[in-house]
């Protein structure tokens, strides 16, 4: 479940086409901003709380340069322990104008232990990445990928893609992306639903919502994976997804959110 979560964390903002390399002004987000999150699995007609996440953003340092150091954790409680273990921290580098410099991932998976790399480098107009994973049971894989279209791992596109804005998209609006994760860069796509009220049972809030459904194409046929929902306003923030498992349906929902760059425009007052 956590690469669907993390999928949805990375696509859910990828509110314009990211094709390009040029720079861009940050418009969302600010250091110290912190976002959690509660995860449910559903067995049947019960929900259960199977674990958090946290998504934090800080001041760093990469290659003597001053960068955004942002982290994404998630990890099962006790009573999921029992079925699926889940320790998972991924941690992403960005220079100001939010183009990804390095990616890292690390944490156990069921009995396994694995790590990604991502590495970005530029040169003549092109990007250039190169990607590592490795689990302990397994050969080290590794790929390459060269291109004029920027690729981003799963948390450096989403902060990016937060300073956009999709004030005039239309319902079926389409976006296809690159994503570079451990073991490959490949396209992705996310589907405009439009808009809706989303209630949190864990803030008491209601919030305006952008929807959003993460696509994938397999043997030449797509399906949705996650439906997403994410603020209308300036922070755009993920505050709910629903995910389409082989095993079974989970979500996730914000249950606080501090360190905001702007006011919470979105949430929806009681008359």
């Amino acid at each position: 479940m956590n690469r669907i979560f993390f999928l949805f964390l990375a696509s859910c903002l990828s509110i314009l086409c990211l094709y390009g390399q040029e720079p861009l002004t940050n418009t969302a987000f600010q250091n110290g901003e912190r976002v959690d999150y509660v995860l449910k699995f559903n067995w049947g007609p019960i929900w259960m709380t199977v674990g958090t996440a946290e998504w934090q953003v800080s001041g760093g340092h990469y290659q003597g340069k001053d960068v955004h150091k942002v982290s994404l954790r998630t990890l099962t409680n006790k009573r999921a322990d029992r079925y699926f273990v889940l320790r998972d921290t991924m941690t992403t580098y960005v220079r100001h104008d939010l183009v990804p410099l390095r990616f890292h991932k690390v944490g156990r998976e069921g009995k396994r232990y694995k790590q990604d790399y991502v590495d970005y480098s530029y040169a003549n107009g092109k990007c250039s990445v190169s990607t590592y994973h490795r689990t302990d049971d397994h050969t080290p894989r590794t790929s390459k990928y060269d291109g004029a279209v920027l690729a981003y791992d799963m948390v450096s596109m989403m902060l990016r893609a937060r300073s956009f804005d999709p004030t005039d998209w239309k319902k079926g609006h389409r976006i296809r992306f690159m994503m570079a994760e451990g073991r490959k860069v490949s396209r992705q796509s996310i589907v405009y639903r439009g808009k809706k009220v989303v209630e949190l049972d864990e803030l008491g809030r209601k919030y305006n919502c952008l929807v959003f459904s993460f696509m994938e194409m397999e043997d030449n046929k797509e399906t949705e994976i996650v439906k997403f929902y994410i603020t209308d306003d300036k922070n755009h923030l993920p505050v709910r997804l629903d995910m389409h498992l082989n095993f079974g349906s989970a979500k996730a929902f914000m249950t606080k959110a501090t360190g905001l760059r702007h006011p919470e425009t979105s949430i929806v007052h009681k008359q």
